[in-house]
C-alpha cells in the first residue's frame, strides 16, 4: 500500500494527519483515544482497531480539497477491497 499526505491542522507536521491510499481509503494518524467512557461508546470494535480523535475542520478541509480541487493528483480508484493489514 502507498500513501499520499493530504494535510494536517497541526503545527510542524504533528498529529492529526490524513493520508490517501492507492486503495481508495484514508489513513488517520493521531493520538489514540484512551478515555474508557469514550471507548465504551464505540460499536463493533474488531481486534486491531483503535480510535483516533480528529478535528472536524481537518476532515471538512481535506474532503473539500480531495473531492473538488485535487482530482488530477489523487490515486486512481481501486477495485481491491482494503484490509487492515494489507
Amino acid at each position: 500500500m502507498r500513501m499520499r499526505f493530504l494535510g494536517s491542522t497541526s503545527e510542524a507536521g504533528a498529529c492529526p494527519t490524513l493520508y490517501e491510499t492507492d486503495r481508495g481509503t484514508i489513513v488517520v494518524q493521531g493520538l489514540q483515544v484512551t478515555d474508557a467512557e469514550a471507548l465504551g461508546d464505540l460499536r463493533d470494535v474488531l481486534d486491531g482497531e483503535g480510535a483516533v480523535e480528529v478535528p472536524r475542520e481537518l476532515l471538512t478541509e481535506i474532503a473539500r480539497r480531495v473531492l473538488f480541487d485535487d482530482q488530477a493528483t489523487a490515486f486512481p480508484s481501486s477495485k481491491e477491497t482494503p484490509t487492515a493489514t494489507g
